[in-house]
């Protein structure tokens, strides 16, 4: 069996979840099967792997029309694959065309869907609205749809409801639990500006709508004095989030001074010291598919408070590896808290609830044990052979 994963994202040029999932998916799903990556970007020193880019006569177009041309320059090397997946809507036009061309079967992971992600529209234009009618033609086409959580597997039906629901099955995300472990280094984590002698609430994630760092700066105020808030944050979809960021953490640090804000790209190292050195770990997103962060913070033996939305609730257990902070969001798309100061006070709360627990280690604990029964990237990449399987055999 010969499978072509297409992916933008691929090591070492990685910038959120997908990338990870794509990563960690290849270097298992190889122990078993032969797995050709096709990425973009420039050139890749790996077996099996290449990289692409679009025409210079693109250099000038839009984005979404460069993600295009870059897509078609992909597409006769999936000759002779059993079947092409592709990971995200940057990646789902080569699968698309590639299935009609060389009549193989097309798997999509969904890690995200346009139509949640309404915002994107101010921010791309057209641009958002060529992606979302690559997304929607690839969904309706393709063989199989892997959702990395039920409550995906929920979205997508609910976003694209014309599709057959038994062409959509779940595989969850997974960690590498062998990397991501509880590793004690206190003196890179005081390199990075943060005492590790201290308390601390950690954030990992993109300045997007979707993350919700707005809503954790305004519960930060509500933190104790002594807890630190640590932002590893960067790449901000839009002027307008960054600005609105940048003055939030301004008005906070006017109320304390540790409030420690990290805007580059951490190595693993740097992460899992970080995060190793957390008291708790912070997610306020209002649309989070599965959440990965999450999974690296309970891999590391830190305790969890997280939105319950889309597929968090599938991995933090509320009450025994952290809390889940309940949330009703608007129904317009955009996953907006229908009353953000309600919102912002339980955030709040459930923090302090959990940085004032006596028990807060075993919460940390069965973290650990969590994602060690349940998310394991072998357990994942067998789950995707066998939908691999099921899509060549449906495709005939």
């Amino acid at each position: 069996m010969r499978i072509d994963l297409i992916s933008k994202e691929y090591p070492p040029a990685i910038y959120g979840g997908a990338g990870v999932h794509v990563a960690e998916l290849v270097r298992v799903l190889r122990k078993h099967i032969e797995v050709q990556v096709r990425c973009f970007g420039d050139d890749r020193n790996e077996t099996d792997t290449k990289a692409y880019g679009h025409a210079p006569s693109f250099n000038e177009s839009n984005a979404a029309l460069q993600t295009m041309a870059t897509d078609l320059e992909m597409v006769s090397d999936v000759a002779g694959a059993d079947l092409v997946h592709s990971h995200t809507w940057y990646a789902n036009f080569a699968g698309q065309i590639a299935s009609k061309l060389h009549g193989i079967p097309h798997l999509i992971t969904a890690h995200s869907l346009e139509p949640l992600r309404p915002w994107k529209e101010e921010q791309l234009g057209g641009g958002y609205r060529l992606s979302s009618w690559i997304e929607r033609s690839a969904y309706e086409g393709a063989t199989r749809i892997i959702a990395v959580s039920d409550g995906m597997r929920k979205d997508i039906l609910r976003a694209y409801p014309q599709l057959d629901p038994q062409k959509v099955t779940v595989v969850h995300n997974g960690i590498d639990l062998t990397a991501f472990q509880s590793a004690d280094d206190p003196d890179l984590v005081r390199s990075l500006g943060v005492n590790p002698d201290q308390r601390s609430v950690v954030f990992v994630g993109r300045i997007t709508q979707q993350k919700g760092l707005p809503y954790l700066l305004k519960a930060a105020r509500a933190l104790p004095k002594d807890v630190q808030l640590v932002l590893c944050a960067g790449a901000p979809d839009t002027k307008e989030i960054q600005t609105l960021v940048t003055d939030l953490v301004e008005e906070l640090k006017k109320e304390r001074d540790n409030v420690v804000w990290i805007e580059r790209h951490l190595s693993r190292e740097e992460l899992i010291a970080v995060l190793s050195a957390a008291s708790v770990f912070a997610c306020p997103s209002i649309y989070e598919p599965l959440g990965i962060v999450n999974l690296e913070a309970m891999a590391c033996s830190i305790p969890v408070v997280a939105t319950a939305t889309g597929g968090i609730p599938e991995v933090v257990s509320h009450g025994e590896t952290g809390l889940l902070v309940p949330i009703e969001q608007l129904q317009d798309g955009s996953g907006k808290p229908l009353d953000e100061g309600k919102f912002v006070g339980d955030f709040a709360d459930a923090l302090n609830e959990m940085l004032e627990n006596p028990r807060i280690s075993d919460f940390g604990k069965a973290g650990r044990k969590r994602v060690e029964d349940h998310f394991s990237w072998d357990a994942v990449a067998q789950d995707t052979i066998r939908v691999y399987s099921e899509a060549i055999a449906a495709y005939k």
